[in-house]
């Protein structure tokens, strides 16, 4: 499907392709405001998006539960031990007990929905014709990995007659443009020009790709990912199989640069705890999936019907596994794995883990506007579940390094432990809260280990499971430094670069 221009935008259009030929480049023209496609979230379900999150009220008790906390830290040292001690409890005890259910999950998978699933092969699909399938490639800053994009695209096993493959690109991203222009697109691939405006984001141009497309099904990558080549026909299996609760399928991550660097086998452990096991343990109990920012399959209506991606949230990704599930809709889990490049320094890696966790503050704050209507749509059970990953989550990095802290306090003031003598009023919470850290620490290092020690050819590198309280405290700063850009630029998105897979 072509999108032609208006007349009057026929100079902008050529000057925005840069070479590229007019049926490989789209370029619709700007709505009045400037933002190009608006997304219907803002419209359909206003209270769900993070637009005016910088100015809500609870930012502004965020704040000042900061500064609460500051001041008794200074004035009150005891009670700010207390309560510490009582939130690293709540949030470690509540994710211990999640990646306890995975270690299980790794172990003795379950017979049922997920083994099952787990084995739909192609030739399941009884559809004939295929149904068109809509593929988005958000790309920006993308050059070096370009050939490997198309690669594995032109790889994937559908029927070339049945895909659109939309490489979305911003207008002002001369360099992408250029590397795509050295290419010959095939006949099913074409280039999406996004205008200028605002707020600059992946959501906002996946947003205005999806209104250009045709497809009854759509799928995201990213531009590094390189999927296995059946990935389409499996996760249409699925859809189609419960076709009227199936929001999204969502297949496994894996990276493909683990020895690169010491951020990257973290990140691949990481990876394979969460879309081996975690995720898996998620969708078995039937509560909320945050989905990966990638290799998300979804029924075009249900994501048109979800108002799109939140063009305002910097993961859009959780936050629409959320709404999905509000909604009503189920997140179904597939075998099959898209890899991807982990960050290799720790510039880009706390740059990219910053708007992560950004995200998930701005999804948990987004979600718990009405925390009643939150309760109606999900449930109670549901409802716990979300505060237990997406509180939960936040506040375990929020508080994990004041539990060191305390401990140093504890020590260089009364020269032990403060749960060394058990006359001391504090003993209880502070024990307990060496116990959740304790189970925290190695429920994740055996969940990390096992995930991944089981393989082929990555049993060393489950040992690197061990280094995780370093990276833990790594994970804090960027916490902290994700919730100062919450209250001072909450729609800043900071770019990931990406090398390809031949840097190792």
């Amino acid at each position: 499907m072509s999108l032609e221009p208006a007349e009057q935008n026929q100079t902008a259009t050529q000057a925005a392709c840069h070479g590229l030929s007019a049926d490989d480049c789209i370029n619709a023209a700007s709505v009045e405001d400037g933002r190009g496609a608006r997304p219907s979230l803002e419209t359909r379900f206003p209270e769900m998006s993070a637009r005016d999150l910088k100015t809500s009220t609870l930012v502004r008790w965020a704040i000042v539960l900061s500064v609460l906390t500051v001041m008794t830290a200074v004035l009150a040292p005891p009670l700010l031990r207390e309560a510490l001690a009582i939130a690293v409890a709540f949030a470690f005890l509540s994710i211990a007990l999640l990646r306890f259910a995975g270690i299980c999950e790794v172990l003795i998978p379950a017979d049922g929905a997920e083994v099952g699933r787990a084995r739909v092969r192609a030739g399941d699909v009884a559809t004939d014709p295929l149904p068109r399938y809509a593929v988005l490639v958000a790309l920006y800053d993308e050059a070096p990995v370009i050939g490997q994009v198309l690669k594995a695209l032109n790889g994937l096993d559908y029927p070339k007659d049945r895909l659109q493959i939309s490489l979305i690109v911003e207008a002002d991203d001369h360099s992408t443009r250029r590397a795509l222009a050295r290419h010959a697109l095939k006949s099913h691939m074409r280039v999406v020009v996004v205008p200028e405006g605002t707020p600059r984001t992946k959501p906002r141009a996946l947003n205005y790709a999806l209104a250009t497309t045709v497809g009854d099904y759509v799928v995201v990558y990213d531009a590094e990912d390189v999927p296995e080549p059946d990935q389409l026909r499996r996760a249409l299996a699925i859809m189609e199989a419960d076709p009227e609760r199936t929001g999204c399928v969502q297949s496994r991550l894996d990276i493909y640069n683990p020895r690169a660097s010491f951020f990257t086998r973290q990140f691949t452990i990481e990876y394979g705890a969460l879309f081996r096991a975690i995720l898996p343990v998620l969708e078995r109990f039937g509560l909320p999936v945050p989905l990966g920012g990638t290799s998300n399959h979804f029924p075009r209506r249900v994501l048109e019907s979800a108002g799109g991606w939140d063009a305002f949230n910097v993961t859009e990704d959780a936050d629409l596994g959320i709404r999905l599930a509000r909604l009503g809709y189920r997140v179904r889990m597939l075998a099959s794995t898209t890899w991807e490049e982990a960050p290799p320094t720790f510039r880009i890696w706390l740059h990219q883990r910053t708007r992560w966790l950004k995200g998930w503050m701005q999804t948990y704050l987004v979600h718990m506007r009405r925390p009643a209507s939150l309760w109606r749509d999900l449930g109670p059970f549901r409802f716990l579940g979300f505060q237990v990953l997406m509180g939960g989550m936040i506040l375990s990095a929020l508080v994990h390094p004041w539990f060191y802290l305390g401990l140093c306090y504890a020590v260089a003031t009364d020269g032990r432990l403060p749960f060394a003598d058990p006359a001391q009023a504090t003993n209880w919470l502070m024990t307990l809260a060496g116990i959740n850290l304790l189970a925290g620490y190695f429920s994740a290092m055996l969940l990390g280990a096992l995930a991944v020690g089981g393989q082929h050819g990555r049993l060393l590198l489950a040992c690197n499971a061990l280094a995780m309280p370093v990276y833990w405290l790594m994970i804090s700063l960027a916490a902290y430094r994700a919730l100062w850009q919450l209250a001072a630029s909450p729609f800043v998105w900071e770019k990931t670069p990406h090398k390809g897979r031949g840097e190792g």
